[in-house]
């Protein structure tokens, strides 16, 4: 790392940045600086202006007000393209690369190795050798197609082909949000390797842990404003989620210990039974019971079959033994629809294949799964559907410039709560909820957690999946343990239960299966 003391020059210095959006202001007098050799982190809650700075420094965003200045020159960034003439590169969450490609040929698209006669490929293959070989990717076959790759290496290749006109900043957006342990330090050896080259680099992520082990400055948005410039070390943790939600978390807290209040065994019959519901290659055989008013937690980790026992109870994926039962009646799930006739919903960890439809309006997707119950036959009236709209966005504190405005515009965490409000509108009896905090920041986990207990409160039965165990002892009543696509065990919920306990049962299971 170069270190920055405080006389030296910003690589880039935003100043008085203000951004108007359709007649909203999302972004107030907001600043920015970052220095070379340095990893600058961007925080913020959902809403809070992250992705509009980052749009407002690539050249996406007009900027209406306030001046940007790069290696101490102001400069005008009327677009990408300029913005990339100015020494500003960019990779985002969303991978965009071609999968039937190679690696070299995405790496170096647009900037191929021309000779009079066209194309140099092999040219442009020994530059893009170059440039992976800066980010410590030098055994890397260039000629690989991509979609071989797993996502952590499509992340690099994209970091990669940024990298290509040597900008003098890259700003990164959200590029871990689908990547495990591994994989992001894989990202973080070539995120150190562009560091200590002078790479000023713009890390945006609501991965706390992340943030603290990787960013040396880190910058707090709120709703649109600046909260302030902070050397990572000296930013307490606890100070930090404060100065983004405007809250602590306390929060947190209190839905723990609400949700242990709650806590009953259940008893009678349950609302929903599965016997032996499996799919071959997929899920063991399992069973599994679920009461009115109880959170079950499916407790793995990764590969543990949490997402494919999800789709097999909801009938997203058919079961090819065993049977379920609703209300202690025998029924055939074999596709979403016919579960959601029976009062079982499931909302998707990949809201944007599974879930949001990003062209349609925010209120189109709110009453979308509704209207698929009734049949288009009975549409829904427009007092009734503007009704449900204007309360689920209130009570769920749906950031959006109006239930009119595409659910593309909204952020992720906004977006993740538009799917909860889809699935809350049909009055679900059972709903599954497939990793309905990820990629969210701690104020809308805080929203949709409390949301999730008020749910069983009000006697919805609810399946709760999330790669993160502290989400899942914090809101189950029980937790059925998996492992290798199969149950391993289930706990009731107490004061004595914890994360290490669910990773000692897993890992007593492998002493077992030794």
């Amino acid at each position: 790392m170069i270190k920055t003391d405080a006389s030296a020059r910003p690589v880039v210095e935003m100043t008085g940045i203000t951004v108007e959006i359709d007649g909203t202001t999302v972004l107030h007098d907001v600043g920015l600086r970052l220095f070379a050799g340095e990893i600058h982190a961007l925080m913020g809650g959902n809403g809070a202006g992250k992705s509009s700075l980052v749009k407002a420094l690539t050249g996406a965003y007009r900027i209406d007000a306030g001046e940007v200045r790069i290696a101490g020159e102001p400069v005008s960034l009327a677009g990408p393209a300029e913005a990339e003439g100015a020494g500003v590169a960019a990779a985002f969450q969303d991978v965009d690369l071609c999968g039937n490609l190679s690696i070299a040929e995405n790496v170096m698209i647009g900037h191929e190795e021309r000779r009079w006669y066209g194309i140099s490929w092999g040219a442009t293959r020994r530059r893009a050798e170059a440039v992976l070989d800066e980010l410590g990717l030098g055994d890397l076959d260039p000629r690989l197609a991509v979609h071989e790759l797993p996502p952590a290496m499509q992340q690099l290749v994209a970091i990669a082909r940024a990298m290509v006109t040597h900008p003098k900043v890259l700003v990164l957006d959200e590029p871990t949000s689908s990547l495990d342990a591994d994989e992001v330090a894989t990202l973080f050896r070539a995120l150190r390797r562009l560091r200590e080259h002078g790479v000023a680099i713009l890390f945006v992520s609501h991965f706390l842990e992340q943030v603290y082990a990787i960013s040396d400055r880190i910058t707090v948005l709120r709703d649109g404003r600046g909260q302030g410039e902070y050397p990572t070390r000296e930013l307490d943790r606890v100070v930090l989620i404060s100065k983004m939600i405007g809250k602590d978390l306390a929060e947190l807290r209190r839905i723990g210990s609400e949700r242990r209040a709650h806590r009953a065994d259940p008893t009678g019959a349950p609302v929903y039974r599965a016997v032996g519901v499996g799919r071959r290659g997929e899920f063991e055989a399992t069973d599994f019971e679920l009461h009115r008013g109880e959170v079950v937690g499916l407790g793995g980790l990764r590969g543990s079959g949490r997402s494919e026992f999800g789709q097999l109870l909801a009938g997203v994926a058919r079961r090819d033994s065993g049977t379920i039962e609703i209300d202690g009646r025998t029924v055939a799930l074999p596709n979403p629809a016919a579960a959601l006739r029976h009062r079982i919903a499931f909302a998707s960890e990949d809201r944007r294949d599974g879930g949001i439809i990003e062209e349609l309006s925010v209120r189109d997707n709110i009453v979308l799964a509704l209207q698929a119950m009734r049949g288009w036959a009975r549409p829904i009236s427009r007092a009734e559907r503007d009704g449900l709209v204007d309360r689920f966005m209130e009570s769920l504190a749906i950031v959006a410039p109006g239930p009119e405005a595409p659910a593309r515009r909204l952020s992720g965490g906004n977006q993740q709560k538009v799917l909860l409000a889809r699935w809350l509108a049909t009055r679900p009896h059972v709903l599954v909820l497939d990793e309905p905090t990820r990629g969210v920041d701690i104020g809308a986990k805080v929203e949709i957690q409390a949301r999730i207990a008020k749910m069983a409160r009000d006697g919805v039965a609810v399946v709760f999946i999330s790669s993160e165990l502290d989400e899942v002892v914090r809101l189950s009543d029980r937790i059925a343990i998996l492992k290798d696509r199969r149950k391993i065990g289930e706990v009731s919920n107490g004061p004595g239960l914890s994360v290490d306990t669910i990773i000692e049962m897993i890992a007593a299971d492998d002493d077992d299966d030794a």
